[in-house]
């Protein structure tokens, strides 16, 4: 799960950490549990734990080696501030974001609360970093919107919204300090409806915020059949990101035997998965 993605608005994933619990209605119906959940048991996998939560610190360093820039969703397959991963192991990803940082990382959470705390101490380094965004889901009035103001409340560069699975009327959607909004209805078996006027009220919102706006599709199942168009168009609006240029394959690795040397001083290299 690190390579080119399917999900539309990043370009590839980073999966440090695997697996994740569930905590509000947008958990039900997990796509990243039922693809792990598969292969649990099978030796050798990825997922043999299935989706209990696991470390993959051999997985950290690998945005240095991706010599093109890239948006990175960054634990697709996780929630990098789940209670089980450890504050240090939180520190070293996140320094691995700063390192690399001709890439674009998109952080998506539903634990705002760790996240803000470490803003305010071991994460203040990354907090101002323009090429490392800050997300949470708002599926909800009760669970999401909360989030929101958690986000808000972060003192970072950049910061979004991914209204995914969109399970209801948002009602009127505070956005200052919101830079990109992401919606899109639930998608597999069992997948819950969303309606259009849900998703017009947000885009209309956005429109009057001058947030981009992003509809990633109508769901259901299977995923495509019901497309991504809304009143006959797409709407594809990313905010503006950096335009560097990885750099020479010498400094690259100087940049990685250095972060190497660190993380494994502090034992971070050496836990097991």
């Amino acid at each position: 799960m690190s390579a080119n993605s399917l999900i539309e608005w990043t370009d590839n994933t980073w999966n440090p950490v695997r697996g994740c619990s569930k905590v509000s209605p947008g958990c039900a119906h997990c796509y990243a549990e039922a693809f792990a959940e598969r292969f649990r048991g099978v030796p050798g996998n990825a997922f043999e734990q299935g989706f209990d939560v696991r470390l993959a610190p051999w997985k950290l360093l690998e945005p240095l080696r991706w010599t093109s820039p890239k948006r990175v969703f960054v634990n697709s397959m996780s929630d990098l501030f789940h209670d089980d991963v450890p504050d240090q192991f939180i520190v070293a990803t996140f320094e691995v974001m700063a390192a690399a940082n001709w890439h674009t990382y998109q952080i998506l959470t539903k634990r705002p609360e760790r996240m803000q705390k470490m803003l305010k101490n071991d994460l203040e380094f990354a907090a101002g970093l323009p090429h490392i965004w800050w997300g949470v889901t708002v599926e909800n009035k009760k669970h999401g919107l909360p989030r929101l103001d958690y986000l808000q409340k972060c003192d970072v560069a950049m910061r979004f919204l991914s209204c995914e699975p969109l399970l209801e009327d948002l009602g009127n959607v505070w956005l200052d300090g919101i830079n990109w909004v992401i919606v899109g209805g639930e998608s597999g078996p069992g997948a819950r409806p969303v309606r259009r006027e849900w998703i017009v009220s947000i885009r209309d919102q956005c429109k009057s915020a001058h947030v981009p706006f992003y509809f990633k599709q109508w769901g259901g199942f299977p995923k495509g059949k019901l497309g991504c168009e809304l009143d006959g168009r797409e709407y594809k609006a990313f905010p503006p990101t950096q335009d560097l240029k990885a750099p020479s394959l010498v400094r690259r690795r100087q940049i990685e035997g250095e972060l190497h040397k660190r993380l494994w001083a502090v034992g971070i290299l050496e836990q097991a998965a």
